[in-house]
């Protein structure tokens, strides 16, 4: 049988994951209060991307595995994650604004309706 030994982590390390976590729930907030442009949605999902990754790390103790079957299943979970971030952004920074249209429609540019959304 497999000998197994399980990592103990303090209560002191889950308190200051705890605070952090409070903070960046709060970090979160004012950020959304600041206009930020294109940039508020990349700087919310940041934060909440470094959150997950500290639950993930700390409380589900995959810090602290050696199976390499967790750390692929990881690794994968993270790379589509990136996938579904970056393709997400691209399809929302290529939108076009109504300021974007009202130019388009100055300079003779046609949109069809399907086009404008």
């Amino acid at each position: 049988m497999a000998d197994h030994s399980e990592h103990i982590v303090s209560a002191r390390l889950y308190w200051f994951i705890w605070l952090i976590l409070i903070v960046c729930t709060v970090l979160t907030a004012v950020v959304a209060t600041i206009d930020l442009g294109k940039f508020n949605t990349v700087v919310a999902l940041g934060i909440a991307t470094f959150k997950a990754t500290l639950v993930a790390l700390v409380f589900m103790q995959v810090k602290y595995t050696s199976e390499r079957m967790t750390k692929a299943i990881l690794i994968s979970a993270v790379f589509w994650l990136i996938l579904l971030l970056v393709l997400s952004l691209i399809d929302y920074s290529s939108r076009q604004t109504e300021e974007n249209r009202r130019v388009g429609a100055l300079s003779g540019v046609v949109y069809s309706s399907h086009q404008l959304g």
